[in-house]
Formats: C-alpha cells, sequence, structure tokens
C-alpha cells in the first residue's frame, strides 16, 4: 500500500478548509484516510496562528514508514523544518522568446549608439 500525507479538503462552497491526512493513495481526495495529521485554513492572514496546525512528530513517523507527501504538503513540513525545500526550475520557461532577444538587442545597439554619438560631438567641438 503506498501511502500519502495530503490535504483532504472541507467546507462549503467558497470557504474552503483542508484537513492533512495520511491516506492510501488510491483512496479519494476527500475520502477514506488513516488518520488526521492536522488541518489548514487558507481564509486566515499569513501570519495567524490557526492558518496551519500541523503534528510535526507524527508526520515524522509516517514519512519513515514511507509516506510520500503531496507538493503543498512538502512544502508545510519544509517550513517546520522536517525536509528539504523541493527545488523546482524551468529556466526555459523565463528566458524570453526569439523576438522578443531580438528587441533587445535592438534597443541595446540603439542606447549604445546614443551614448557615443553626444560624446562624439562634445569632443568635435573642443
Amino acid at each position: 500500500m503506498s501511502l500519502k500525507i495530503r490535504m483532504a479538503r472541507g467546507g462549503t462552497k467558497k470557504r474552503p478548509h483542508y484537513s492533512i491526512v495520511v491516506a492510501d493513495s488510491h483512496s479519494p481526495r476527500d475520502g477514506r484516510f488513516i488518520q488526521k495529521i492536522g488541518y489548514h485554513n487558507p481564509l486566515l492572514p499569513k501570519d495567524h496562528a490557526d492558518r496551519l496546525k500541523l503534528d510535526v512528530d507524527v508526520a515524522k513517523e509516517w514519512l519513515k514508514k514511507g509516506a510520500r507527501p503531496s507538493d503543498r504538503v512538502h512544502r508545510f513540513l519544509a517550513e517546520a523544518g522536517v525536509l528539504q525545500p523541493l527545488k523546482k526550475s524551468n529556466p526555459e520557461k523565463a528566458k524570453p522568446k526569439k523576438k522578443a532577444q531580438e528587441r533587445a538587442a535592438a534597443a541595446a545597439k540603439a542606447a549604445a549608439d546614443a551614448a557615443q554619438a553626444p560624446a562624439a560631438e562634445g569632443e568635435a567641438q573642443a
């Protein structure tokens, strides 16, 4: 049985709150779970004490037993100092595309030419 530490949604429409649970990976998101180890209320301010409650010791025990956290729960555990933060990177997505690179190069060349032109005029007058 593969175990996941994930969030199960509760609350009404447009008023969510989440339970952090240990569940079988084949169980539905809001379905059967093995143990509830905390909760998360995203409607509260980020610095509010009741926004996130997580039993770190129980989470450590489940991780030792082979439970895999979801991305969001992994972030919570990393903030608590239990796990290393995830390092996700897609450097290709952040790069400007071909036309934007051409425009930037043309703008840089125009700026360089404009900077050299007044200097050349000042030398000619002197």
